[in-house]
């Protein structure tokens, strides 16, 4: 563990700790760097939809009311 690194306690259902240890080992990391890597990739998820969100601002949109008028509209419903 690197001087950067902070520590957290986090608590796991037991059938996922059980798969979470038995990946580490499979895959030869630590539990930590699997969790590391797991949560790297939501926060770039996130990052990604937000970036979405940014760029469709000026998009119109429509109601869930709407949507459904008009999927029965063309016969989808």
């Amino acid at each position: 563990m690197s001087e950067l690194s902070k520590r957290s306690t986090v608590y796991f259902e037991a059938d996922v700790h059980q798969a979470l240890r038995i990946k580490a080992a499979s895959v030869h990391q630590s539990v930590s760097e699997i969790v590391n890597e797991a949560v790297r990739l939501s926060l770039r998820e996130d990052q990604e939809d937000l970036s979405a969100f940014t760029q469709r601002v000026d998009e119109p949109t429509l109601s869930y009311e709407a949507l459904l008028d008009d999927l029965k509209a063309h016969g989808k419903l």
